[in-house]
């Protein structure tokens, strides 16, 4: 059986999973190439020159492509992927989410803080709730009831959000509607998949 092209496109911006055959927007997966030493890397920007596998954005995924050699396939040569890949593809996952939160932060369109985010739900037409993973249920649970409609991404930790936004204990935080926000739900989208199949943040 053919396996599918990595780079082919059945839609505008489609993709093909090399691990699963599925097929979806390019913003579902992470894309790899092979580094100058022959070995799998992501390129989380998905556009660095020469051939690419994508493989859907999730731990499963990632493990399935390295099980069934689909990155051999579909660089059509040895493709070793090394040891630590998922952890590097979750710790840059995280990173470019953090970046996207830290620009929404010094574009003004992120608050910060229980009473802060509160208001902001109230008030503001705000697209994304993020709230750290280890805080207070309770305080969760609070601001979610006011969140209707609002994407809620809970799988980064109080230090992640604290780094993200360059200030100590930050447990929630939303970000009103546009680019920004939009950026920053698309990068915590594709960590989902490899903090939640694992258990390893609540959501």
């Amino acid at each position: 059986k053919k396996s599918p092209d990595p780079e082919a496109r059945t839609g505008a911006r489609e993709r093909t999973c090399s691990a699963t055959g599925a097929v979806a927007s390019p913003d579902a997966y992470v894309r790899f190439v092979l580094s100058p030493e022959g070995e799998v890397a992501p390129d989380f920007t998905g556009k660095l020159p020469g051939r690419g596998a994508w493989v859907t954005a999730s731990r499963q995924a990632l493990d399935a492509a390295r099980r069934k050699g689909a990155f051999s396939r579909a660089f059509k040569t040895s493709a070793p992927a090394p040891d630590d890949l998922t952890v590097r593809v979750e710790a840059g996952l995280a990173a470019r989410a953090m970046s996207a939160l830290g620009l929404a932060r010094k574009a003004g369109e992120a608050v910060a803080g229980f009473e802060k985010v509160r208001a902001a739900l109230k008030d503001k037409d705000i697209a994304v709730l993020a709230e750290a993973a280890d805080g207070a249920e309770d305080g969760k649970r609070k601001l979610r009831a006011l969140a209707k409609g609002v994407e809620v991404v809970g799988w980064l930790s109080a230090d992640e959000l604290s780094a993200a936004l360059g200030r100590d204990g930050v447990v929630h935080v939303a970000l009103q509607r546009g680019a920004a926000a939009s950026r920053f739900a698309r990068e915590a989208r594709r960590l989902a998949g490899f903090r939640l199949e694992t258990g390893a943040a609540a959501g």
